[in-house]
């Protein structure tokens, strides 16, 4: 089954959707902060996941359209699940990266009936200094719309120093792709993140979790992830695992990532 590209909507509001696969499980991705759409990649998204389509059905939601002004984690977290519900994607496994992470930490605690299974990668339950350092970076770029310095310091700060100086000329080349209206709706998303906290929020989740991260995260930090291992460690299915040297976009770089995850899953 080829990859498709769906909409929901509802009165409310309208979000696009990657599905493939046809596997009878069920498993729903939600992607990080990014300044375009992933939903165009959605080729290589599906070449990423290869390894799920038989056994799983899979489903990534970019956010809602048409953003409101002020457009919390929480909110992200409201509508994505709406969404979930509406398309009966219950009992779901969920994997959520970065700022998708946070959604997804939210999901499991506040909709536990849509998720069996969390994995979590390259997040925390609480936004922290290193955290608010780079986001004030990448707002005042954005403000300023300075396409190409938001691309090299969202790269800069996401990948390890090696893949960056690799790609540093496709971070160029792909801001001059970037519109005015993609920046805006950056900043909105971006200050969504600004004072999350889910810390005493997340002791609701009563699934499987695994957490994964790496010690070089340049947005979150050496001590990624903390938050959740504090609140959860002791919770039946909890687990955890760090890798070292491919930064915060592990989920991209470590070659045994997905399969990782895809074991976990299939427990």
């Amino acid at each position: 089954m080829s990859c498709e590209t769906g909409r929901f909507s509802n009165e409310k509001f309208e979000m696009q959707y990657i599905k493939f696969g046809q596997g009878k499980k069920t498993l729903v991705i939600l992607p990080g902060l990014s300044v375009q759409s992933v939903i165009p990649a959605a080729a290589a998204i599906e070449k990423q996941y290869e390894i799920f389509k038989n056994d799983f059905t899979v489903y990534l939601f970019d956010r809602r359209q048409n953003l409101p002004e002020v457009y919390s984690v929480y909110d992200m977290a409201d509508d994505t699940a709406e969404a979930m519900a509406e398309l009966g994607l219950t009992e779901a496994c969920l994997f959520g990266v970065s700022q998708g992470g946070m959604i997804a930490q939210v999901i499991a605690a506040e909709h536990r009936e849509l998720v069996s299974r969390l994995a979590l990668a390259s997040t925390d339950c609480r936004a922290n200094e290193t955290l608010s350092t780079a986001l004030n970076t990448w707002l005042d770029l954005a403000r300023n719309y300075d396409t190409e310095g938001l691309y090299l310091s969202f790269g800069e700060k996401v990948y390890s120093p090696s893949v960056f100086n690799e790609y540093k000329s496709f971070f160029v080349d792909t801001a001059k792709t970037a519109t005015k209206a993609d920046l805006d709706r950056f900043l909105i998303l971006a200050k969504g993140i600004s004072d999350f906290d889910a810390t005493d929020l997340i002791n609701k989740i009563n699934c499987p979790v695994l957490v994964i991260c790496d010690t070089d995260d340049r947005v979150l930090g050496s001590n990624v992830a903390s938050g959740i291992e504090e609140q959860l460690k002791n919770k039946p299915g909890f687990h955890k695992y760090i890798y070292h040297g491919y930064g915060h976009a592990v989920y991209d770089t470590a070659p045994d990532f997905t399969e990782r995850i895809f074991e976990f899953f299939n427990k």
